[in-house]
This record gives C-alpha cells, sequence and structure tokens, in this order.
C-alpha cells in the first residue's frame, strides 16, 4: 500500500488526517485523497514526456485539503475526517518491483505487474483506513488515478464510479451547479474486476486488457479492499485530466465537494445549493 509505494523516496510515505467532529453529530464523512507528490513511475518509469508534470499527482489530495477547509470554516455539521494517502514513487535501491507481492492494509495481497500503477495502491490503504478505524458511513475517494479518464469522460468531466446511484446522480448535479463537471462511468464488479487476476496472490494491481473499461478496473481494485459488499456510500472521482489546465492547476474538488455536501453546513447558501443536489443530502443512506 503506503508504503510499498513510497520506500524508495528519501521522505518516508504517511497517511494524514484531518479531523472536524462537532458535537451532535450522527454520521460521518470521510474524503480520502490521493497524495503522490511526484510520480516517476518507479521501476516502470514513465518516459521523458510522460514524466513532466507529475508533480500534479497529487491533485487529489489537494482539492481534498482545500474542501476540508472551506467545508469546516463554512460549519458542517456532521463528522468530517480528511484523509491523505501522501508518498513518492520514486526509484531507488528500495524500490518496488515488478513481481513483488505486498499485503495491503485490508490483508489482501496484491500481485505488482505495473509499479506505475500506484495510486489505487495508496488509496486502497486510505479507504480501509476510513472504514476500519474512522467507522466512515461514506467514504468518497479523489485521485489523478488514470491516464484513460480522459478517454471516458474527456478532459473536462471528472470520471464517477460508485456503489450507489442516488450518490452518482447527486455528484453529477453538484458538478453542474458548482463548475467542477463529472459524469458516470460503469460500475458492474462482477464484469470487469476479473482483469486483476493472480496466480499468485488476490489480484493484480494493474489490468490484463487495457481496452476493457479501464478507468472503471482502477475504480473497482480500491472497492475490492473496501469490499464489493460495504454497507455505506463509496464514491470515487477520478480527476486526472480536470486536475490542469496545461501546466496550471484548476483547484477541481473543492467547489465539487462543497457544493456535494452543502446540505449539511450551517451556511445558508451551501444549504441552498445543497437542497438543489439532493432533496435528502441530510440522508447518507
Amino acid at each position: 500500500g503506503i508504503y510499498g509505494v513510497g520506500k524508495a523516496a528519501a521522505c518516508p510515505p504517511a497517511l494524514a488526517v484531518l479531523s472536524h467532529t462537532p458535537s451532535g453529530a450522527t454520521q460521518t464523512i470521510a474524503w480520502v485523497g490521493k497524495g503522490i507528490v511526484y510520480d516517476t513511475g518507479g521501476l516502470s518509469i514513465k518516459s521523458k514526456t510522460a514524466m513532466p508534470g507529475m508533480k500534479q499527482d497529487c491533485g487529489g489530495a489537494a482539492g481534498i485539503l482545500g474542501a476540508f477547509y472551506a467545508t469546516v470554516k463554512t460549519g458542517f455539521s456532521q463528522n468530517l475526517h480528511a484523509v491523505f494517502c501522501l508518498a513518492e514513487n520514486a526509484v531507488g535501491p528500495n524500490s518496488t518491483r515488478p513481481d513483488d507481492v505486498h499485503t495491503l492494509y485490508s490483508g489482501r495481497t496484491v500481485e505488482i505487474n505495473n509499479t506505475d500503477a500506484e495510486g489505487r495502491l495508496v488509496l486502497s490503504d486510505g479507504v480501509v483506513y476510513a472504514s476500519r478505524d474512522l467507522k466512515a458511513d461514506l467514504i468518497l475517494d479523489m485521485a489523478t488515478l488514470t491516464g484513460a479518464q480522459a478517454i471516458s469522460t474527456g478532459k473536462y468531466h471528472a470520471a464517477v464510479l460508485t456503489n450507489s446511484a442516488e450518490w452518482e446522480k447527486n455528484v453529477v448535479t453538484a458538478g453542474q451547479i458548482s463548475g467542477d463537471l463529472a459524469f458516470p462511468i460503469v460500475y458492474c464488479p462482477e464484469l470487469h474486476f476479473s482483469e486483476f487476476t493472480s496466480a499468485i496472490a488476490d489480484m493484480k494491481n494493474s489490468v490484463a486488457d487495457r481496452h476493457n473499461a479501464q478507468s472503471s478496473c482502477a475504480g473497482l481494485f480500491i472497492a475490492a479492499h473496501l469490499d464489493f459488499d460495504f454497507p455505506g456510500v463509496w464514491i470515487h472521482v477520478d480527476m486526472a485530466s480536470p486536475v490542469h489546465v496545461g501546466e496550471r492547476a484548476t483547484g477541481y474538488g473543492v467547489a465539487l465537494l462543497t457544493a456535494l455536501f452543502g446540505g449539511l453546513s450551517s451556511d445558508k447558501y451551501l444549504q441552498y445549493v445543497g437542497q438543489n443536489v439532493a432533496l435528502n443530502i441530510s440522508s447518507l443512506s
């Protein structure tokens, strides 16, 4: 997981958590951000043209940090945790190798067949921590996860994968209201998760067929560690393309999350926004 991805870097990896726990809260929400501060690809190293710009690979964590600050400052009525999965995917003597088998925080084993598919490894630890340790009812992870996201939903819309049809609609509506656009991708683990089949571990970390719903599969890898029968709501936002325009960051995610959860805010404007996102946003069911 996080350790396996970041163990070759000069600065050690970390799981960092910010928590807002107001009195009277009855629900717990966790936002989990991919914070790869630089991504060389590891031993499955990126090319000289693909590596520049990989300082943006912490865009999910950055968006969640901004959204957490804004949400707490405007008065959030429920428990809110921001979980940051922080690592540098570096090259060195201690680098994870293709063919290594790692045991993640979930207890499941993963055969590494691509060290450049590292975001799903750190996020898997993060969502399991959110469920097991923070007891979250709703878990949303946000990440610059796949280059295939742009193929699936384009440059301006993040890809949304979730186990809840209702929250899928909520995310799309929040995107339309906030300007942080989002669009659903197919959620079908019974057809797609077999892409990760391994002969020696519970799963591989990269798909066998890159033409088979690659962005959906990447999200399903994370869901598998949380468990496909997770009783709460799980939302995955892949914002690899909308995180930047050219060489500059857009701040994607701050407006999306504040709008999506506006109904739980004490700010009247955000409450109004939340009412337009969903009539029953006060319930996490």
